[in-house]
């Protein structure tokens, strides 16, 4: 699905925990695929600058590991795409656009 921005979300955040289950990063942005509870969930995270400067390295994304992400869903909450703001690994913050408060 080609989307840029926000446009294509709904405007309020939601959370959600789960597994990463696979990390494609880079340009223009990182997608992880994370399990939540048997629900397979699509996350566009930062690009590398903006993982880079919200203290986050690739090898944070590791298949397997826990994540909290907390973000705004796809208007269509069917597709289980989510655009993170936030990242929480092991209880510490990366807040990927602080801007967005």
């Amino acid at each position: 699905m080609a989307h840029h921005g926000w446009r294509w979300t709904t405007g309020r955040n939601i959370r959600l925990s789960g597994l990463i289950a696979s990390a494609n990063l880079g340009n223009p942005h990182g997608v992880l695929r994370v399990d939540a509870e048997g629900d397979q969930w699509m996350v566009e995270v930062g690009q590398p600058w903006r993982n880079q400067r919200a203290g986050l390295t690739d090898s944070d994304f590791a298949t397997g590991r826990e994540i909290v992400i907390e973000g705004e869903p796809s208007a269509n909450l069917e597709d289980r795409l989510l655009k993170a703001e936030r990242i929480w690994f092991d209880g510490k913050l990366h807040d990927l656009y602080p801007e967005r408060g």
